[in-house]
């Protein structure tokens, strides 16, 4: 009597470890790894940094903190804007670490650098602080996600705005690496497209703080407006020096192409009133958006930009489609999450194309007066909602070598 009680116990335990082994399968080395490449010290710290990492914290936290039964966990870094810590923190993520996917990598050089290493090692990366459109175009990847915004959204969106306003004459202050080129050639085919002319530009390296010889040449070029292709602490510190200047008063306008609402916060409204904008996010746009933000605020003391909101967004979807698909293999994942639509407080509708750009609205705002402010943080009126299928690059107009062009 004892040993077939015995062997049946055995054939039990052997079940139960079968299945376990069988879970441990489903979720690579029993927990699925997220990590963050932020610049954390650097020009683009207020508007990513250690509030992107608390996003995607958060998204962690209200998934349950696990999927499938396996814990998620968030290893984040600096990557000092550099390319080479950037590539090098993301091999050692990748091969050692065993970090699943990346939700995001603040800036489009360092951004770049990542994407092939993600491709190679077949990882799943998330971008939503780079705006360079080669990222959808000649560096698209089966493994990678262009998801907050992009270039050719934001200078669409402002640039054709202003052009048609009868600011036709253009001068670019450009920050001299992948996203400043990238923002200046497609800003420049806006407003060639519009009627309008470029005068001039003038490259400037990032992380600048004297901007006089640029602003300088600006000013000389008579042109109607000296568009910023730059972001962050350059872009508040050439609009500073732009008053000092007196450029404003002289009767050229300033377009700030990539202003995030931490650098109209920065500057304040006096500074920064009637600047034209364009943004995939506001915190004060509706309930849902106002809900989310107050409890971002709660931890962070600042509201979310449009880069935050979007991490939060992107690691949610993510985390679903681990759930759907019964496990975290890259390519099951991929499949889920570019055959479901995106749908919360950043997204409606928001869908995958096969570029993988991340289609959804636009915003464009204009920047209060400090008299029409009335609370803290309340620094925008909407101006227009950009439709998703006409905010993004056309996929006709695709480089990316995913995108089958019709015969």
């Amino acid at each position: 009597m004892k040993r077939p009680a015995a062997v049946g116990i055995a054939a039990v335990l052997a079940s139960a470890c079968a299945l376990a082994a069988q879970a441990e399968e489903k979720i690579s080395d029993g927990v699925v790894k997220i990590g963050m490449l932020e610049d954390m010290s650097s020009i683009y710290a207020d508007i990513t940094g250690i509030g992107a990492v608390t996003a995607a914290r958060m998204a962690v936290e209200d998934f349950g903190g696990s999927v499938l039964g396996k814990p998620i966990e968030v290893v984040a870094a600096d990557h000092q804007n550099k390319p080479d810590i950037a590539s090098a923190t993301a091999r050692e993520w990748f091969n050692v670490q065993h970090v699943d996917a990346l939700m995001d990598v603040a800036a489009s050089a360092t951004a770049l650098a990542v994407i092939e290493l993600a491709k190679t090692n077949g990882k799943i990366v998330v971008l939503n602080g780079p705006g360079a459109t080669r990222i959808t175009n000649e560096a698209c990847t089966p493994v990678s996600i262009h998801y907050t915004y992009d270039n050719y959204a934001i200078s669409h969106g402002a640039g054709a705005a202003v052009v048609k306003a009868g600011y036709d004459t253009w001068f670019f202050l450009t920050a001299d690496y992948a996203f400043g080129h990238d923002l200046e050639q497609v800003t420049t085919a806006v407003v060639r497209a519009g009627g309008g002319q470029v005068l001039g530009s003038v490259r400037v390296p990032p992380n600048t703080l004297d901007f006089s010889s640029a602003l300088l040449q600006a000013q000389a070029s008579k042109a109607k407006v000296i568009g910023l292709a730059n972001a962050g602490a350059d872009t508040t510190n050439a609009i500073k020096q732009a008053a000092e200047f007196g450029i404003v008063r002289g009767g050229q306008k300033l377009a700030g192409l990539l202003v995030f609402i931490n650098d109209v916060n920065t500057l304040g409204l006096e500074a920064a009133q009637g600047m034209l904008l364009t943004t995939a996010f506001y915190w004060d746009r509706n309930e849902a958006s106002r809900t989310w933000a107050q409890r971002y605020f709660q931890r962070m003391g600042k509201m979310p930009n449009m880069t935050q909101a979007g991490i939060y967004s992107a690691t949610t979807h993510y985390l679903k489609a681990i759930a759907a698909a019964g496990t975290d293999e890259t390519r099951a994942v991929m499949q889920k999450m570019r055959s479901t639509s995106v749908n919360d407080f950043f997204v409606e509708n928001g869908r995958i194309r096969e570029d993988g750009r991340v289609i959804h609205e636009m915003y464009l705002y204009e920047v209060k007066k400090p008299a029409d402010s009335k609370r803290a943080w309340d620094y925008y009126n909407l101006v227009a909602t950009i439709p998703a299928d006409q905010a993004f690059q056309p996929l006709s107009e695709s480089r990316c070598p995913l995108v089958k062009k019709p015969q």
